[in-house]
């Protein structure tokens, strides 16, 4: 049963990626090695862009050196053709703007950018953030509204003034409100679900693709997904996102997720040999391991 075959949408990033996690050594370094075969093993399923240094890639804690050599180590590891967004999201603008000169020279295609956290500025001093980063750029940039990390969002208003800057192109809306996301996706905005249980009803939408954590385990999935709902097949696009909700409820509720769940699925598939990650995140035990192997092979990943 199909619904009309369409095609897919502009996506100026690429419609899959996966926000990386970045792997440790056992005594808390950068392991540009294990890293490297993350993004290999991304790519080789289903991913054309991937997300380094965001918040599954624990940049609250990694150094700008390290997030430099992290963007050049997966740049080498996957070449030319794979685009590459840099997180350079922090709450302090000097920081953000160093972030965001050091992945132009470092090889991202474009940014990716938080609003500020913890200090939660108003609308006035979060436009002015972009401003200075966007400016210092000089890369596309995909904007980034989580409340749930931030204690902030986005409003409107400050969405139509950042439209008119020609650098800024996309958002990953993790704000969960699909009629805001069409009226952000009116403005001009090429709008990325930020949320895997969601992923589907971006979609129905005009989501041009997703920024997944559930893309570690399960990139082939979403983008047969996403290639069946835009081919007009959405019964067999429903069916993927159905089997694949043990999958999601496993990665994103077991602990605290994202880079401890992602590291530990990505060692259930024999990508990573270990889970290390920095504190105050906790590596999953081994009974959060147990559940979150449940959960993938409920949703045939393993």
């Amino acid at each position: 049963m199909t619904s009309g075959t369409t095609s897919a949408p502009e996506a100026p990033f690429g419609h899959v990626l996966t926000a990386m996690a970045t792997a440790f050594h056992d005594d808390g370094s950068v392991n540009l090695d294990a890293t490297a075969r993350i993004a290999q093993h991304l790519v080789a399923h289903g991913n054309d862009g991937l997300v380094v240094s965001g918040t599954t890639g624990e940049s609250p804690t990694t150094t700008t050196d390290e997030d430099g050599d992290v963007l050049a180590a997966v740049r080498d590891a996957v070449g030319g053709d794979v685009t590459l967004v840099a997180g350079i999201g922090t709450n302090d603008t000097r920081t953000s703007t160093l972030l965001a000169q050091q992945a132009r020279k470092n090889g991202a295609d474009g940014v990716l950018l938080v609003t500020p956290y913890y200090n939660k500025p108003g609308q006035r001093g979060i436009l002015e953030h972009f401003r200075q980063v966007v400016d210092a750029a000089e890369l596309p940039v995909m904007l980034y509204d989580v409340p749930g990390r931030t204690g902030s969002t986005i409003a409107l208003e400050t969405y139509e003034q950042a439209i008119a800057w020609e650098q800024v192109v996309a958002v990953k809306d993790a704000v969960g409100d699909f009629a805001r996301g069409v009226r952000i996706r009116e403005l001009g905005y090429a709008v990325y679900s930020g949320d895997d249980e969601a992923n589907l009803g971006w979609l129905a939408h005009g989501a041009v693709g997703f920024v997944s954590v559930v893309g570690h385990v399960a990139g082939d999935q979403l983008k047969a997904m996403a290639d069946s709902y835009w081919a007009g097949d959405h019964v067999a696009a429903l069916d993927i996102f159905t089997r694949l909700l043990p999958a999601i409820d496993a990665v994103m509720g077991v602990a605290n997720y994202g880079a401890t769940t992602a590291k530990a699925g990505l060692q259930l598939l024999g990508v990573l040999d270990n889970r290390n990650v920095r504190s105050p995140l906790a590596a999953l035990d081994d009974a959060e391991v147990a559940a979150l192997r449940e959960g993938l092979t409920a949703a045939g990943l393993l």
